[in-house]
């Protein structure tokens, strides 16, 4: 009995012994496999791993265009919808042009107009240059009157002047007096009026001169096209013209029609957007790195892109092309004012530009918002 139990706890002894060494053998294998891992992870991050940089924090995005009216008018037609292809230059909504053209009309009215008026002025140049030649005439007319009126108040002074030596004598009666006095009379008055011609014939030709000066102003150094009036009726038949041609709304790039925004019928604003085109050829990935990352990171590096929509087997190659001019939180509607006491220190992330390769887009299309994977080489130029 002794016996059977002394054996049976050297069985026990013995499994013990064999369970702990095989324990310590897994266990050495166990650390073994760690530190062979560690070893190959060590390996990596020098030869790779520390020479990349990535994040899952990264959007796709786009330059889009916003479509909006230049003028405000009636849709009478609207030739897109959402998610359609368009060149630049489709056209994608039409205007009703009826107050364009109207608008047109009355500036080519005021053009004839202003041209008509500008030749008026021209022959009125002419006709004043005439009256002043006119003018002219009759001062000298005015003049040889005066001289005629001088010539009659000098006889007439002189006959008086003897007339009146005579009357002592009695060699003259006094009716011949009184004749000669009231010829002098008439003589003078005559003299008086005669230079009163000759100023009011000057100031007449002094007005007619200043008209003319005047008038030619308008019209010297201009032709029927160059003068200032005509070219500014010139002007706005010209934007009447454009707003004609405005009424017809086009694509300003290739891409896809989103958000489209306008019906038939609807009466469209000047400047409120009506639809975007999202130009899916030229798209590129804002990707949200943290700061820390960014230490070697350089514009030019190389960078691989991969995309939630098909995964890992389909690799988008670019490279980064710029940097934002500040954080995420910074460029928020309202950024954060965190004060000094409630102050908790959160790690920022910049966003970087990544440029795609467009044959790349073309083959594997993608869309604005999308999620995106990216790693920066960092030993890549």
């Amino acid at each position: 009995m002794a016996d059977a139990v002394s054996e049976q706890s050297v069985d026990t002894e013995a499994d013990t012994e064999k369970r702990q060494a095989t324990r310590k053998k897994w266990l050495s294998r166990l650390a073994l496999a760690v530190i062979v891992l560690g070893l190959i992870y060590g390996a990596w991050y020098l030869l790779v791993g520390r020479n990349h940089v990535g994040t899952d924090n990264a959007y796709v995005n786009a330059e889009m265009a916003q479509v909006t009216p230049l003028l405000s008018a009636q849709a009478i037609e609207v030739l897109v919808s959402d998610t359609q292809a368009v060149k630049k230059g489709d056209i994608l909504v039409k205007l009703d042009p009826t107050n364009a053209r109207i608008a047109v009309a009355q500036a080519e009215a005021d053009l004839a107009e202003a041209r008509r008026r500008f030749r008026q002025t021209a022959a009125t140049s002419n006709a004043l240059a005439a009256q002043v030649d006119a003018r002219g005439a009759d001062i000298v007319q005015a003049r040889a009157q005066l001289a005629t009126a001088r010539a009659e108040y000098e006889k007439a002074r002189v006959d008086l002047q003897r007339r009146q030596a005579l009357v002592d004598d009695g060699a003259v009666s006094g009716d011949e007096v009184t004749a000669a006095r009231q010829a002098f009379s008439a003589a003078r008055a005559a003299l008086d009026m005669a230079d009163a011609g000759v100023k009011t014939a000057q100031a007449t030709r002094s007005a007619a001169s200043g008209q003319l000066a005047a008038n030619d102003a308008l019209v010297r150094g201009s032709t029927v096209e160059t003068d200032p009036a005509v070219m500014a009726a010139k002007a706005r038949l010209e934007s009447a013209r454009l707003d004609v041609e405005r009424t017809v709304i086009r694509a300003p790039i290739d891409g896809i029609v989103s958000k489209r925004q306008v019906q038939v019928g609807q009466r469209v604003a000047q400047g409120n957007p009506i639809m975007n085109i999202v130009p899916v050829a030229q798209l590129y990935v804002d990707a949200n790195f943290k700061e820390r990352q960014l230490r070697r990171v350089k514009i030019g590096m190389p960078a691989k892109v991969t995309s939630d929509l098909y995964g890992g087997d389909v690799v988008y190659h670019g490279k980064v092309v710029g940097f934002s001019g500040g954080t995420g939180s910074s460029m928020a509607l309202i950024p954060a004012q965190n004060a000094t006491g409630n102050w908790i220190k959160v790690v920022q992330r910049l966003p970087l530009r990544i440029e795609l390769d467009p044959k790349e887009l073309a083959a594997h299309p993608l869309r604005v918002g999308l999620s995106m994977d990216v790693d920066i080489d960092l030993s890549g130029e």
